[in-house]
């Protein structure tokens, strides 16, 4: 699996991982800009991931420093009680990781300018009988102004035993368009609160308006893959009371924007999923 995955900053990396990154961080600045044709690669499906068999895998950390990269990978101890997770979680990482020692071995021996990087936590969303969810987020840094953020969600469904991914819930293609409409409105709607905030006026806001609502119209387009990655958002008695869908950097807004999320409520999502799937959710 050769294609970096997009994400998110590290905004929510753990102390130790954080270290990592500014450590390899240093030197970054006078580095040139990474090309925006690469910035946002294809993503793994983690359904097709965690379709292996259960065998169990090990989840142990990783903190790897050398003169020329720097590794750090964390994971939720809970993940170890669903083995299927535990191994797409595992796989996620491990493809990460190679992706960067590729990237490091064709430097051919020569020293980078900075220390390649990876720094990368899985962190626990969600935990009930009938929904687990787990995050991943980070960030690899092979050359250039700025890491690649990597952001993942997996969403486990214990008592059926699969990964839940977008086009199982919402199989009907038509039935996306609705989500689509509801996402890009609530996209528009802060894009024109950050203009007015920014004070942004005549041909300049006219310009931003634009290039940014061609942004959010290509990355909703009523597609799954466009919501490949969501949590849910849960109701005291366990039901899903909302999907909050995640947008990496690049996808809907420019990599300094971070990545954006939009709850879609569930009374919008009950018509739409697949018979099998609206008992997780209760609206209201």
């Amino acid at each position: 699996m050769s294609d970096l995955f997009r994400g998110r900053a590290l905004a929510r990396i753990g102390s130790p991982l954080l270290a990592l990154a500014l450590l390899s961080g240093c030197g970054r600045g006078d580095a040139p800009s990474a090309p925006a044709e690469a910035a946002a690669p294809a993503s793994p499906n983690p359904a097709a991931v965690a379709a292996a068999p259960d065998a169990p895998v090990e989840l142990k950390d990783v903190i790897e420093t050398t003169p020329g990269y720097i590794v750090g990978i964390s994971y939720p101890q809970m993940a170890a009680d669903y083995p299927p997770l535990a191994r797409a979680l595992h796989d996620y990482a491990e493809a990460a990781r190679s992706d960067l020692m590729k990237a490091f071995a064709g430097l051919g021996g020569e020293k980078p300018r900075a220390p390649y990087d990876l720094s990368l936590q899985f962190s626990r969303l969600v935990e009930t009988p009938r929904v687990v969810a787990v995050a991943a987020d980070g960030s690899s840094y092979t050359g250039g102004a700025h890491g690649m953020p990597l952001v993942e969600r997996f969403v486990w469904l214990p008592q059926m035993h699969q990964m839940l991914a977008a086009e199982q819930l919402i199989p009907d293609a038509e039935n996306w368009k609705p989500v689509s409409a509801y996402v890009r409105e609530q996209l528009m709607t802060d894009l024109s609160a950050q203009l007015d905030d920014d004070a942004l006026e005549g041909d300049l806001r006219s310009e931003q308006l634009r290039s940014r609502s061609r942004m959010i119209d290509d990355g909703t387009a009523p597609e799954p893959g466009n919501f490949a990655r969501f949590e849910p958002v849960m109701n005291a008695d366990g039901s899903i009371r909302a999907l909050r869908f995640v947008f990496p950097p690049y996808q809907v807004a420019p990599y300094v924007e971070g990545t954006r999320t939009v709850d879609v409520p569930a009374r919008v999502l009950l018509p739409l999923v697949a018979p099998d799937y609206k008992p997780l959710f209760r609206a209201g």
